[in-house]
């Protein structure tokens, strides 16, 4: 099963990284490349534990359907969702928040199983690995630029 570890360091308070991270209309902002959207289940706001979200998006040239559900949710340290239906045969995204001295460490790690048994390891090796980090760091620089944009205009006077 992939692994994939990011750790982002973000000059903003930690409530409002984590509030970011949940809410479902900044998460479509972020993966506007892959013109994702909610589609079902909890379409706009903040999520919370319990909730589920069907996105549509499209990857590799095809429009796909994804529906996670919000197992853990901490507020400001931790949110976790998982799997319900689509494409990956299974997936798991802890996102942890940190207070550091300036800021919040932001650390995703996105556990993930593909389809199709050997076939499915061998499109992670070659590309599926590669391609989620990357969609996972875009995200990440996202929220990064959004938090600490938002955190210079409530400083200046």
């Amino acid at each position: 099963m992939p692994v994939i570890r990011l750790e982002t360091v973000i000059a903003a308070p930690i409530e409002r990284c984590f509030d970011l991270m949940r809410d479902v209309d900044v998460h479509t902002q972020s993966t506007a490349r892959t013109q994702e959207r909610a589609v079902g289940g909890v379409t706009t706001g903040i999520l919370k534990e319990g909730d589920e979200v069907t996105w549509e998006a499209v990857h590799f040239g095809v429009r796909q359907r994804l529906t996670v559900k919000v197992v853990r949710c901490e507020p400001p340290r931790l949110f976790e969702d998982a799997k319900v239906r689509g494409a990956f045969k299974a997936f798991n995204h802890l996102h942890e928040f940190r207070a550091v001295p300036g800021g919040t460490q932001m650390i995703d790690t996105f556990r993930y199983r593909s389809p199709l048994g050997p076939l499915g390891a061998i499109a992670d090796r070659l590309f599926l690995t590669r391609y989620m980090r990357s969609f996972l760091e875009r995200r990440a620089r996202f929220l990064k630029e959004r938090a600490e944009s938002e955190a210079r205009q409530r400083a200046e006077p």
